[in-house]
């Protein structure tokens, strides 16, 4: 059984302040919480044992005790900097014929190049053939065939993640330009990327056109009819 202790008056001795409390009956589980109230009513009245008033007393050459007013928010603990390696699917190697589903291209059959760094599929189309540029794809969204070709003569070293980086211009638009223009500015795909997409298609372009039939295959789109069921297709 645990002890109850009942708390009838406590004397007051603040400045300012005589006579008794108003005579208020508490409940106490123990003496330790007694104790713990008895604190709090020292705390709220203003009234200090001997052993915290020296604690509290500021010493010298010390500054005097900061109590924030506000919630000091702590930073979370962040994943962002430890990078585990992407995985691949088994599915996606170099030369495999794949699908996309999701994005302008959507239906499109591509070539995998290579997985890069980040996870990502690098395709091509190529681009003569679907009109598919060199991209990066997301490879939750591309389907995986059995159709290979033999791109072992492709180089593709030079491609990473930075080299699909945004570019930034310099001249920043005014109010002015900025209400004036309301079309859309075309994209302006670099010397370089065009000199690099004819690079990669060319070598692209040999291994399709030694396996018969293979331009027309990626020439065409996949879809989907009415009574077609993909759960039991075997790409």
């Amino acid at each position: 059984m645990m002890g109850f202790s009942f708390v009838v008056e406590i004397r007051s001795v603040a400045a300012g302040s005589t006579g008794l409390l108003p005579r208020r009956p508490v409940w106490h589980l123990n003496s330790r919480i007694s104790l713990s109230l008895a604190n709090h009513l020292q705390r709220v009245l203003g009234i200090a044992g001997p052993k915290k008033a020296v604690k509290a007393a500021p010493s010298a050459g010390k500054s005097a005790r900061y109590y924030p007013a506000d919630d000091i928010s702590r930073p979370k603990h962040s994943r962002a900097k430890k990078h585990n390696p992407a995985k691949v699917r088994a599915s996606f190697t170099p030369g495999t014929v794949c699908i996309l589903l999701s994005g302008r291209f959507r239906g499109k059959r591509v070539v995998c190049l290579k997985a890069l760094e980040s996870g990502l599929l690098l395709v091509t189309g190529p681009y003569k053939i679907n009109g598919v540029p060199l991209r990066r794809v997301n490879q939750a969204y591309v389907i995986g065939t059995s159709t290979k070709i033999d791109v072992s003569g492709v180089d593709v070293s030079s491609i990473d993640d930075s080299y699909f980086a945004r570019v930034t211009s310099d001249s920043a638009e005014g109010e002015d330009e900025f209400f004036a223009n309301d079309e859309a500015k075309p994209a302006i795909v670099s010397d370089q990327r065009k000199a690099d997409q004819k690079k990669v298609d060319a070598a692209v372009l040999k291994a399709v056109d030694a396996t018969p039939l293979m331009k027309n295959y990626l020439g065409s789109k996949f879809s989907l009819k009415k009574y077609d069921k993909p759960h039991k297709m075997i790409f």
